[in-house]
Order: structure tokens, then C-alpha cells, then sequence
């Protein structure tokens, strides 16, 4: 492992002002998303729509990576160009996903496990063969009644975790590591920090069993809000406190940087969220985005699969990744948003 190596790329991945687009939707999870749009879902059209992202503007101002799914990484643009080639041509560096999904959890009902172990390193080599710098696993830890999360489920799923990202750093390539507490559900956001500080501890033990080097590693985590069902409202301010305030007391400083999953919260929320949070500073690691939906939602909508409708779509792009990239500095404002509406 050559660590030195592994933290330019993790550097770089939270390089200041910028952020990861993730791009990782699975086939049936964008089939979802082009059939509300009226699109088929075909390899063309998801080709066509990644590409649109991929040659934008922002891309090279804004976007640090890209996360990809199997299918993509292997694509080629329609101009033959391999799309890691377009990625890498705008400056950004492409990452790829590499769990296998969810699976019940034994013995823990509601409850659901990460796979992917199995055969990880080869499939790490054919990546990094195709260009992949970085990778992406997720674990998923729901708050539900009673005892959701089991301590069975965030242990086995922090310890996949870190295996995971000893593997990946044993070939060469960052590990995102993502221990999402879901936003699903009634609970307050002080039960979501209970969870969250509850997984980020076990983590980094985990990590540490593994013998990862933080240095070469970027963690994706859930803010600290109330689930959507919540009937209890929280400020920007709130979040902002209390996910610094997690972070703060679970996340070594070796760690270069954090870049947030949206997780389910609207464009703008994920933004003011981010916002407030890099207006706290000076903070231990530089923090970021690694946003889909909200950075996806508005050029989805606006591309419907027409070419006429490109220009617009990589305006809507870029418009939401320059609000992100605004809010990493601490200097996004909401009257920006309003200006551009």
C-alpha cells in the first residue's frame, strides 16, 4: 500500500470548492427515475444522459469525481471516447461502486446487511484496470421501533465496511466509506444522533482493526436530521450544531476529508445544510459533497431524453453544483438560489 499515493487522490477528491457527483445509480434504481421523466431505460438513453452530465461545464470547475456503476465505466461515449477518458478530461476522477447491495440480516428482523465481499479484490483490479481511482461502498442502518439498529447490524455492517476499504486500499484505490443512518422514518433528530455517533464510533474501530490509513480514505456519512415522518422541525442551524458536533467527537483528524450524502433531502436543504455546517470553520477535514438526487433532479427533469433539451439540462447542472460548491466555502446564500429561479 503506498499511502502517499493513496492521500493525493483522497486530497483531491475533497479538493476546496469541489465535490463528487454520484453518478452510481444502478439499472433498476434509473429505470425508476426515467420513467417518471417518460424516458425508456435503455444502455443508449442511460449512456446519453451520464454523457450529458460528464461534458458540462461544471464539471471541470466543480466536480472533484465521479462515482459509476459497472455499466458505465465500461462505456464508451457516442464519439467512441471511453467515458473514464471524458471524466478525465474535465479534470475529475472517476470512482466506482462496488457493493453488491443489501441482504436481510440474519436473526435481526427489518434489518439488512451489505454484500460484496466475495470476489472484491478481483473485481478491484479489473477497476482499476478500466481507470477507477476510487470506490464506493454503502452500508444502510435504518432507525425503526424498538431496538432498529441492533448493535449485531451496525457492527457487521462496519465491519464489511472496513474490509472492504482494507481491500481497496491494498490495490491501489481510495475507499469511500458510507455508513448511512437513513432519514426514513418519525424518530427526532436526537435519536438520528444517538445512531449516528453509535456507527461512526464503531467504524473507526473497525477501520483500525482492518489496518486502513485514514489518510487515504474519505468518509460519506448521513447529517444528523429528524426522519422525513418526524412531526418535530429543526433549524439549518440545528443540523449544522449537531452533525459538527458528532463528527467532531467520532472522526479522527488523519482523515483528509467528509463529503455528505443527501440522503433524501431536497436540493436546497442539502445545500444550506452544507453550508452552514463549512461556516462553522476551521474545521479538522475539508467537507464536501457527494451528492445524486440533489445534484440530479433538476437536469433529469429538464433533459426528458431530448437532445434539444442538453443545454438546459448542463445549465441546471451546473447551477446546482456551483450552489454546492458555493456552500463547501461557506459562502452560499440563499438569495442566489432565489436569483436563479
Amino acid at each position: 500500500m503506498n499511502t502517499s499515493e493513496l492521500n493525493k487522490v483522497a486530497e483531491a477528491m475533497v479538493a476546496p470548492g469541489r465535490g463528487i457527483l454520484a453518478a452510481d445509480e444502478s439499472t433498476s434504481t434509473i429505470k425508476k427515475r426515467f420513467d417518471v421523466i417518460g424516458v425508456e431505460s435503455t444502455p443508449i438513453t442511460r449512456r446519453d444522459y451520464r454523457e450529458m452530465l460528464f461534458r458540462s461545464e461544471a464539471m471541470s470547475k466543480r466536480i472533484s469525481g465521479v462515482i459509476l456503476y459497472d455499466e458505465t465505466i465500461r462505456q464508451n461515449a457516442k464519439d467512441g471516447t471511453p467515458l473514464v477518458k471524458v471524466i478525465e478530461q474535465a479534470g475529475a476522477l472517476p470512482g466506482i461502486k462496488v457493493d453488491k447491495g443489501t441482504k436481510p440480516l440474519p436473526f435481526c428482523p427489518g434489518e439488512v446487511v451489505t454484500e460484496g465481499l466475495d470476489g472484491l479484490r478481483e473485481r478491484l483490479t479489473d477497476y482499476r484496470e478500466l481507470g477507477a481511482k476510487f470506490a464506493k461502498w454503502r452500508a444502510v442502518i435504518d432507525i425503526g421501533a424498538g431496538a432498529i439498529p441492533s448493535y449485531t447490524c451496525i457492527r457487521t455492517n462496519a465491519h464489511a465496511l472496513a474490509r472492504y476499504a482494507a481491500l481497496c486500499q491494498d490495490e491501489g484505490i481510495v475507499p469511500i466509506v458510507e455508513p448511512e443512518v437513513l432519514m426514513d422514518g418519525d424518530h427526532d433528530i436526537e435519536r438520528c444522533y444517538q445512531v449516528t455517533e453509535l456507527m461512526l464510533k464503531i467504524q473507526f474501530e473497525e477501520l483500525y482493526f482492518q489496518r486502513v490509513a485514514l489518510e487515504g480514505m474519505v468518509l460519506k456519512p448521513n447529517m444528523v436530521v429528524p426522519g422525513k415522518k418526524s412531526p418535530k422541525l429543526v433549524s439549518v442551524e440545528e443540523v449544522a450544531e449537531k452533525t459538527l458536533r458528532v463528527l467532531k467527537a467520532c472522526v479522527p483528524a488523519a482523515v483528509p476529508g467528509i463529503a455528505f450524502l443527501s440522503g433524501g433531502q431536497s436540493d436546497e436543504e442539502a445545500t444550506a445544510h452544507l453550508d452552514a455546517i463549512n461556516k462553522s470553520g476551521p474545521l479538522a477535514w475539508r467537507v464536501t459533497f457527494s451528492y445524486g438526487r440533489a445534484l440530479q433532479a433538476a437536469p433529469l427533469k429538464a433533459w426528458s431524453g431530448k437532445p434539444e433539451n442538453v443545454a438546459t439540462a448542463q445549465r441546471a447542472f451546473g447551477h446546482r453544483a456551483a450552489m454546492n460548491s458555493l456552500a463547501t466555502l461557506g459562502q452560499w446564500k440563499t438569495d442566489l438560489e432565489r436569483k436563479a429561479a
